[in-house]
């Protein structure tokens, strides 16, 4: 029964980051026209000049979907248990990517958040959150210490998700119409779109997660 419900839960959080994902990379095509003055660049004419908070927002949202699929395919158990080189392959996209490409251009978005200092100290703190539990996995892996590895990889996905969560959160305060001045609502999501989901990585760590997906690997 335990395992049925294991089984349930993550099929059903596979389909929904899937779907959630898909919204985001919706979101993301706008962009690609490269017009200074549509969506979320509306709030940035300030400093659209700038030439290194400009080309880090781009690569950020260019290269996102690559991060959020080949990690979601992470948690795969088919995957990890029939397909172990595919894989590590994606593993290796997903660390690479964010270490090298994600994470820093989002640091540099980070120093220039809106939402004042507060938000700012959000962001450069789930930013360098993300870059060190990317590499933590990335050596636990190396290292051989698979169980680690896979519980520093839930971390760095969950921070990776937040980019999800805080467009859910800003969803909810928009449907029920929080009143909240703006400033203060951006600031509250800031932080909301980060932290509760480690905690809710560190929940499903303490509930036996990583040794249900490790089991997949043990049976080949």
């Amino acid at each position: 029964m335990k395992q049925l419900f294991q089984g349930i839960a993550n099929v059903t959080s596979f389909v929904i980051i899937a779907y959630t994902s898909y919204l985001l990379i919706l979101l993301s095509l706008p962009y690609v026209h490269f017009i200074r003055d549509i969506e979320f660049l509306e709030t940035k004419q300030l400093i659209y000049h700038i030439k290194i908070w400009r080309y880090s927002f781009y690569t950020h949202v260019f290269f996102s979907p690559i991060v959020i699929i080949s990690g979601l395919f992470q948690f795969n158990r088919w995957i990890i248990a029939h397909r172990p080189k595919f894989h590590r392959i994606l593993g290796y996209i997903y660390i690479s990517t964010v270490l090298l490409i994600s994470a820093p251009s989002a640091l540099v978005m980070a120093f220039y958040a809106n939402g004042g200092r507060i938000a700012q100290i959000s962001f450069v703190t789930l930013t360098l959150c993300w870059i060190l539990c990317t590499w933590i996995a990335l050596r636990k892996a190396k290292k051989g210490d698979y169980t680690s590895h896979v519980k520093w990889t839930l971390r760095s996905y969950a921070l990776t998700l937040s980019a999800v969560t805080l467009r859910f959160y800003a969803y909810l305060f928009d449907v029920f119409n929080v009143n909240i001045p703006p400033r203060e609502t951006y600031i509250l999501v800031s932080y909301l779109s980060w932290i509760p989901n480690l905690i809710l990585v560190q929940l499903l760590i303490r509930c036996k997660y990583v040794e249900y997906l490790l089991k997949a690997r043990t049976k080949t």
